[in-house]
C-alpha cells in the first residue's frame, strides 16, 4: 500500500477519480482511496493512545458546511450517512464492503466539489484540565506518525498546540497555570488547520518553550470551555 503524503500538520488531500454519471464529475470521493489514506494510521504500530484519527470534509469552493451536513457512503449494498462535527470531521467506517463494492462518498449540503483530509488530533479531556508534559507526549506521537507516514517529516520538531473553540465561543479562552502563577492566553482568529479556507474559528496557540523555568514546576492548561480540537504543531 502505498504511503500517504501529509503536510507539517498532518493533513492529505484526495482528489476524486474517474466521472461518473451520478452524482456529477467532481462531487464525489472513491471510498477506496479514502480507506487508503485512514488506515494508514490503524497500521501505524507506535504509540498513539493520545490522538484522535478523523476524516475532514471540506468544499472546494471555500464555502462553509451548513449544519446538518453529511457525507454520503454509496455502495452496492453499503448505504450510510455520516454525521459531520463543527470542523466537519468524522469518523470513517473501514468496511471491506465497502472497499470491494467501490463505494463513493458524496456530500449531502451544500452540494458541490468537496476535498477530504484526514486530520490527527490530540485526545480532549471531559474537566478541560491538560497537564502540558501529556500535550507534549500527545505531540510527539502525532510527529512520529507523521514521520512514519511521510519522510519529509522527519526533520520537524513538536513546537506546541494549537487549541480550536466553537466560532460562537466568544469567551474562549485559556489560562496557563504553573504553580501559584497562572496567565491567560486570549483567542485569535484563524483556520482550525494549517491551510484550511475557513479562518474565522477562536483560535489559541501554546508553544512548549513558554514553561516555566523552574522544571519542579508543573504546568498545566485550563480551558474555559471545551475546544473543539487541539492540533499539534509541528516546525
Amino acid at each position: 500500500m502505498r504511503r500517504a503524503h501529509l503536510t507539517a500538520c498532518v493533513t492529505l488531500l484526495l482528489t476524486a477519480g474517474l466521472a461518473v454519471a451520478q452524482p456529477r464529475a467532481g462531487e464525489w470521493v472513491n471510498y477506496r482511496d479514502a480507506y487508503r489514506a485512514m488506515v494508514l494510521f490503524d497500521k501505524y504500530g507506535g504509540p498513539k493512545n493520545l490522538l484522535h484519527n478523523h476524516l475532514q470534509v471540506l468544499p472546494r469552493d471555500k464555502g462553509v458546511l451548513g449544519p446538518g451536513a453529511q457525507l454520503r457512503m454509496q455502495g452496492k449494498t453499503v448505504q450510510t450517512s455520516l454525521a459531520l462535527d463543527a470542523l466537519g470531521r468524522t469518523v470513517l467506517p473501514l468496511l471491506k464492503a465497502a472497499y470491494d463494492e467501490n463505494a463513493v462518498l458524496t456530500l449531502t449540503r451544500p452540494p458541490g466539489g468537496f476535498t477530504l483530509k484526514p486530520r490527527v488530533s490530540l485526545a480532549l479531556r471531559a474537566d478541560g484540565a491538560y497537564e502540558v508534559a501529556d500535550l507534549r507526549a500527545a505531540c510527539e506521537q502525532a510527529l512520529g506518525f507523521a514521520r512514519y507516514a511521510d519522510n519529509s517529516a522527519r526533520a520537524r520538531q513538536c513546537v506546541g498546540v494549537r487549541l480550536v473553540f466553537p466560532k460562537e465561543d466568544e469567551a474562549a479562552g485559556v489560562r496557563v497555570r504553573a504553580g501559584a502563577a497562572e496567565q491567560a492566553l486570549a483567542p485569535a482568529r484563524g483556520p482550525a488547520f494549517a491551510g484550511d479556507a475557513d479562518e474565522d474559528f477562536p483560535v489559541v496557540t501554546y508553544r512548549f518553550g513558554a514553561q516555566p523555568a523552574d522544571q519542579r514546576v508543573t504546568a498545566q492548561l485550563m480551558t474555559y470551555h471545551a475546544p473543539l480540537a487541539i492540533v499539534p504543531l509541528f516546525e
